[in-house]
């Protein structure tokens, strides 16, 4: 049996969760580290820990999938907070020459991302002068980069001014360091693949746009890949959480010899034009990026296609898009004449009639499901005819993780499938609906507007009532499945162990049970 042993970005499910459960779903083995040794949000993994387990592991292993932020920094938010300096930084990265000396036929996958600018204030996942002035250093790079490409206007002109004046010097000379470290590590990451050390690299762009910090670190790295000729082996584009998903599906799909071929669909004709919010690139081309990552190919039609992915998409890009608090009649009109909603439920109807392989990356709206599509393909009696679905966080979030879902369910329905694996990718689709549809979209903003206030908490400060936040979520989503997701029968399904990580109402982590028959 292959063995892949899998470093995680963090310890939450979406990085140290979701690529188990999808490797659940096949035939090669797949190594985790303790939750425990991965650190909690700003408080890093301890590196000496991570590496000797990482040397223990993949001493007989095949394949090595590594979070390189997770191996240096302690994980994604310590990356935006350490205090180490460039020697250090590299000596921990060189773990990954001692793995391969031990083990010369480890194959090394690995991702390092390249460090966020969030546009707004606020120091829950960054240093805590972002509170004050993360909108600030974020307009800084945004200015910078764009002076060193182009010539600002003159309203951009004064507030470059203004910068230099308001943001204050140790938050700025503290961020610029950090960065360059940051940086300096991605650049040897590239240079462990051109050696040989990496055999597969991403450098995933985390809540980028199209000028910033982001773009221009983006851009010498680039450089660097072409010049060296490793643009089959260094993929570089939007994404973070979703990462480990998509290099667990890339070395199934080498393990398996398997190319699948994805038709991709969309809702509104102007889908694959229009860019993400949090991205710096249309969603054509990013949907490519992942893609290719996967080990996958855009197929020309439906009719040879392993899948077909149904992109419900936004028709406006950037700020425009709605976030998923968003009432209906208040988005942007193109919501309302540029996206066909029933043409696009109708083509669902047609392709499961076809018996194809379904797979629905519901992208239209920002972290959470499009209710207006859901609640369409609810009431059209659809909702079955999905294989895969995802819809949480960013459009490559929920890009990278349905089709991961759908490329390994693509390979085992050519085949008799053991009821075991298909009851996962079934547990699976119905964990994604349920926290994408039924938490993200509509339990989350009931709690927050109607039940945290009474209960004396807030989104991000709720560690006092978890108890009772916990039980709220339980029964409502209780009361969700039973009610929306019916055409399921799963009456023999309990949620249990719901959590929220990082004491905040972002995420969910839950398990979905079966509840074993009682013998009569």
């Amino acid at each position: 049996m292959t063995t892949i042993v899998y470093l995680p970005l963090d310890e939450r499910p979406c990085n140290a969760l979701f690529p188990a459960q999808i490797a659940a779903m096949t035939d090669v083995r797949f190594v985790v580290p303790p939750v425990s040794a991965l650190g909690n949000k700003k408080q890093a993994a301890n590196h000496e820990r991570i590496a000797e387990w990482l040397l223990k592991e993949t001493e007989g292993a095949d394949y090595a999938i590594l979070s390189i932020d997770m191996l240096v920094y302690g994980g994604i938010v310590p990356s935006r907070l350490h205090r180490l300096d460039e020697q250090e930084c590299l000596r921990r990265l060189a773990v990954l020459k001692n793995l391969k000396s031990a083990n010369p036929r480890l194959r090394i996958y690995g991702f390092n991302l390249i460090t966020r600018a969030p546009a707004y204030n606020s120091s829950e996942e960054e240093p805590d002068y972002y509170a004050e002035h993360g909108a600030d250093l974020h307009k800084y790079g945004w200015l910078s980069d764009k002076m060193e490409r182009e010539t600002l206007t003159p309203e951009e002109t004064e507030e470059w001014s203004r910068l230099q004046t308001r943001l204050p010097h140790d938050a700025l000379h503290d961020l610029l360091d950090r960065r360059r470290t940051n940086a300096a590590l991605n650049e040897a990451a590239v240079r462990y693949a051109q050696q040989g050390t990496i055999d597969f690299l991403i450098i995933p762009l985390d809540d980028n746009s199209r000028y910033g910090f982001t773009a221009l670190e983006q851009r010498k790295l680039l450089h660097s890949v072409e010049a060296n000729r490793l643009m089959d082996r260094v993929h570089i584009y939007p994404g973070a959480d979703e990462i480990g998903c998509t290099l667990f599906t890339r070395v199934f799909c080498e393990i398996k010899q398997y190319r699948p071929e994805v038709f991709v669909r969309y809702s509104s004709i102007h889908g694959p034009a229009v860019i993400p919010k949090y991205e710096d690139r249309s969603l054509g081309e990013s949907i490519k990026c992942h893609l290719t990552a996967a080990g996958a190919c855009i197929g020309d039609s439906s009719a040879d296609a392993d899948v077909v992915l149904m992109v419900h998409s936004a028709a406006i890009g950037q700020h425009e898009m709605a976030e998923t608090g968003i009432p209906f009649g208040e988005r942007h009109r193109t919501y309302f004449s540029e996206i066909n909603y029933r043409e696009f439920a109708q083509a669902i109807r047609m392709y499961s009639s076809k018996n194809k392989l379904i797979a629905l990356a519901d992208v239209a709206v920002c972290n959470g499901a499009d209710t207006v599509l859901m609640n369409l393909l609810e009431d059209s009696g659809l909702l079955p005819a999905l294989s895969a679905y995802a819809a949480w966080n960013t459009s490559g979030n929920s890009l990278g993780t349905v089709i991961a879902h759908a490329i390994v369910a693509s390979y085992y329905r050519k085949e008799e499938q053991a009821p075991e694996r298909k009851s996962l990718e079934r547990e699976f689709l119905l964990c994604r609906l349920i926290e994408d549809w039924g938490y993200q979209s509509l339990v989350r903003g009931d709690i927050v507007a109607n039940d945290l206030p009474e209960l004396g908490g807030e989104y991000f400060s709720i560690d006092h009532i978890r108890e009772q936040v916990y039980e709220l979520i339980r029964t409502k989503l209780d009361e969700f499945i039973r009610n929306r997701l019916a055409d399921f029968q799963l009456d023999r399904y309990r949620l249990t162990e719901i959590r929220l990580p990082w004491n905040r109402m972002f995420e969910l982590d839950f398990k979905l049970q079966r509840i074993e028959a009682e013998e009569g």
